[in-house]
């Protein structure tokens, strides 16, 4: 009998799994997405939410489902894009067939995801019709399409993200500043572009400044704003210690700006990093009006380094926090409350560990006022040879302003650091490709190694040092400023005086008081 061969006609959609011979209208929805929320933008995105509308309503053979959006997202990827991701979870729970679009561009510039989305819906019979590109995902040659579509989007996000990063890098080197207004506290745009002081929120930007120098740290100005009900640069009721460490250290607010902190390392994921040399940064003086005084600021920067020097032993409840210190232990004055339920309430400064020892300190105790009244005396006595301690601290400046050999060693040892790690990628290589001894390897890779890390360590102690010199400087440099601009004979207590000329004051058992300024003079004061 000769072989017979019957075909039976397919019943059903291979991908909708839905009878070939159905009416059943097919459930369409529209995907509508412009890249910025821009005003000119809107027409756009409007047009295009009506045009999907009125386009699957017309089709007899279509039921409109609805029209997901995106406004003011980039496509390059759909890790923010909510409504893309409600359209998606939607077709997943069978709630939608078709999805129509405008270009392959407006749906995902990033292949991976786009090529991603595509399978992950034609699995549970969704389709997609990219309308420009006349493309429909359960045709044979779509995928294909849609690689080569999706590639080319890619490649002009790449171009679009380099024109701007290159526009931007241009406006750096020509000093022109530009500020995240609706976060930044203090200023807001100018009608020329420039930034512009608002009054209002500057005097909290001066409020931070003013309770920081009085003592408190960051999480106690937090407290105090908190407790007045002063918003966040952001509109929020409770600040952070982030919010105010980064009010505190910005040189915006004393009328400078560094330009290219962080930059995009990776346009597809806009992944931003802090900039440690890898682009060029440009610094602007005099860029705009400043609210803090450049002194006041350099103040604060000093006052910053100061504490952290301290590390946790610091307190933030008064300006004569972690400066008075005790000359039996060695430990700081605390501050106490005596009878703080009734009349006889007393506030005074006494050591910290007074009763911790198996002996107890002698050293006496002392109230604000006494405190304030030895200092002015110490500092009058300072000032009878004004001249002639600056001269010194200029001698001293000149010193430490001098890196040129700490910055020649750290040049030799960067270039020896690129050398043994080029050599250690040139050990390993020789070890994967060759038949070498184990042990000689691992002795000349281990040798290699230790060089590197030594030059490394060093590299970070000579850093380190050149760090504390520059401190040294700026902190030598603000006490000639104060004392320049103060009278030789001080008659009121000034905390900001005590603040920039004071390094620590030790008091003794015997009642003696030495006051050491930060140009290192010590003068000694009787109680």
């Amino acid at each position: 009998m000769p072989k017979a061969v019957t075909m039976i006609p397919a019943t059903k959609n291979k991908f909708t799994t839905l009878p070939t011979a159905s009416i059943a209208k097919r459930r369409t929805a529209g995907y509508a997405r412009v890249s910025t929320d821009s005003e000119e933008q809107q027409t756009s995105y409007e047009a295009q939410v009506d045009y999907y509308t009125k386009y699957i309503q017309s089709r007899d053979d279509w039921e409109f489902v609805k029209v997901y959006t995106d406004e003011g997202i980039s496509a390059t990827n759909t890790k923010h894009r909510d409504g893309f991701k409600e359209m998606v979870r939607d077709a997943l729970d069978g709630k939608i067939d078709l999805i129509i679009t405008k270009s392959v561009s407006r749906f995902a510039r990033n292949t991976v995801d786009s090529l991603t989305t595509v399978r992950k819906l034609k699995e549970h019979g969704v389709e997609i019709y990219f309308e420009k590109e006349n493309i429909f995902t359960f045709d044979s040659k779509g995928e294909l399409l849609i690689t080569i579509m999706s590639s080319l989007a890619q490649e002009e996000s790449r171009s679009i993200s380099e024109n701007v990063t290159w526009g931007q890098r241009k406006r750096f080197a020509d000093g022109k500043v530009s500020m995240p207004y609706k976060q930044f506290l203090g200023y807001e745009k100018g009608e020329d572009g420039t930034p512009v002081v608002n009054e209002e929120e500057a005097a909290i930007v001066r409020l931070i400044y003013k309770l920081f120098l009085e003592g408190k740290t960051p999480a106690g100005v937090c407290r105090y704003l908190d407790a007045q009900g002063i918003p966040t640069p952001s509109g929020k009721k409770k600040w952070s210690q982030t919010t105010v460490g980064s009010i505190l250290s910005n040189e915006k607010y004393k009328g400078d700006a560094l330009l290219q902190k962080k930059f995009t390392v990776d346009f597809l994921m806009k992944k931003m990093k802090p900039n440690e040399g890898e682009v060029p940064q440009y610094y602007v003086e005099h860029s705009h009006e400043a609210i803090i005084n450049p002194t006041e600021w350099d103040m604060v920067q000093a006052e910053i380094a100061r504490r952290k020097a301290l590390g946790r032993v610091y307190s933030g409840n008064s300006v004569f926090s972690s400066k008075l210190v005790c000359g039996d232990c060695g430990s700081f004055f605390g501050q106490k409350v005596w009878h703080s339920t009734d009349v006889y309430r007393k506030v005074i400064w006494r050591c910290n560990s007074k009763f911790k020892g198996q002996k107890k300190c002698a050293t006496p105790h002392l109230d604000a006022e006494t405190i304030q009244q030895k200092f002015l005396i110490a500092y009058n006595r300072l000032m009878e040879d004004r001249s002639g301690i600056i001269e010194d601290c200029e001698l001293m400046r000149q010193s430490l302003s001098d890196c040129s050999a700490l910055d020649r060693e750290i040049e030799q040892l960067t270039e020896e650091i690129t050398v043994v790690a080029e050599m250690v990628k040139a050990c390993v290589k020789e070890n994967a490709s060759a038949a070498l001894s184990q042990e000689d390897y691992d002795k000349k890779y281990n040798s290699l190694v230790k060089r590197y890390e030594k030059a490394t360590k060093r590299v970070e102690e000579l850093c380190a040092e050149r760090t504390r010199k520059q401190d040294r400087d700026r902190e030598l440099r603000l006490f000639i400023e104060s004392i320049k601009e103060q009278p030789l004979i001080l008659e009121s207590w000034d905390e900001r005086l005590w603040i920039a000329l004071l390094n620590k004051t030790t008091v003794f058992h015997d009642g003696r008081m030495v006051f050491e300024f930060k140009n290192g003079a010590e003068i000694e004061v009787g109680l």
